[in-house]
């Protein structure tokens, strides 16, 4: 499956520019100060917070690992539908580099195109939970380990749980399934994995948290013709998050993590950059 890389640029641009220039008619809910609390900006574990109804966020992280190599850009939008915000529309793009493929450079990822409903709860209640339903896109090419080579399934149900006025903490659970995965030998096979994470988040300040993420996965990889191996990861990364709030609605919340492999990856280490842009994109009732 081919894709247009000029398209991708585009899209990010784009998008780009609609982080940088929030529409000038649209207010918040709410009207924003220096203290507008910083919510739904995980590193790596997903909160259960929907978008807010009428806000757009726009979503982009880096992650390099040092031993291994590796390292990936995406770039994710989330959409509250406008029907009912209880419903989210997101996707996100990628480029990647496996370090087992250097040398040819970095390209382009797969695709992940989301659905979350707002089962319980919300960004105001003690508890919420949101389950995500993912359709993966084979984009990436699988044969500079930049794709899993077929069409796939996955699933999260992130949990969240306000614990005192400073502290939260959110909990992953998910499921991966690529009924026809490839491998870089042209290899098929069907190929399962799942998902388990927990972070801490210490409010410290309204505009700047304390982050402590737990992130462990398991997949099978393409060994051969209809035969696949497990592999396992684990990470402990330990983060920073702070905001800059304006006027207009506009919220931009860059941060810097630092992931420490343990378990199965001790050893590794490795750096994870995020930048945010959240603003509203049309008028909104008081």
């Amino acid at each position: 499956m081919k894709f247009n890389f000029n398209l991708l640029a585009v899209l990010f641009f784009f998008s780009a520019f609609l982080a940088a220039e929030p529409d000038p008619a649209a207010r918040p809910a709410v009207p924003p100060s220096s203290e507008q609390v910083i919510q739904d900006n995980s590193f790596l574990i997903e909160e259960a917070y929907n978008q807010e109804f009428g806000v757009v966020q726009h979503i982009n992280t880096f992650m390099r690992l040092f031993n291994s190599k590796d390292w990936t850009y995406t770039f994710t939008q989330e959409w509250p539908l406008p029907v009912d915000a209880r419903h989210q529309f997101s996707y996100t793009l990628a480029i990647t580099r496996p370090g087992a493929f250097s040398h040819s450079g970095g390209g382009i990822g797969d695709a992940l195109l989301n659905y979350r409903y707002q089962l319980i709860g919300n960004g105001d209640t003690r508890f919420a939970f949101s389950p995500r339903f993912t359709l993966m896109l084979p984009v990436g090419n699988p044969h500079l380990g930049r794709g899993v080579g077929g069409v796939g399934l996955q699933t999260n149900l992130p949990l969240s749980v306000v614990l005192s006025r400073h502290l939260v903490t959110h909990w992953n659970a998910g499921a991966t399934l690529v009924p026809h995965a490839c491998n870089a030998h042209g290899d098929r096979a069907a190929a399962t994995g799942y998902n388990l994470g927990q972070s801490f988040v210490w409010l410290t300040l309204a505009n700047f948290n304390i982050l402590v993420e737990t992130s462990f996965s398991s997949a099978q990889a393409v060994i051969g013709i209809n035969r696949t191996a497990w592999s396992n990861s684990m990470y402990l990364s330990p983060g920073v998050r702070w905001a800059h709030n304006f006027a207009s609605g506009l919220q931009i919340v860059p941060g810097i993590a630092i992931p420490i492999g343990v378990g199965p990856s001790a050893g590794e280490k490795g750096v994870f950059l995020y930048l945010s842009f959240e603003h509203p994109f049309r008028s909104l009732r008081r």
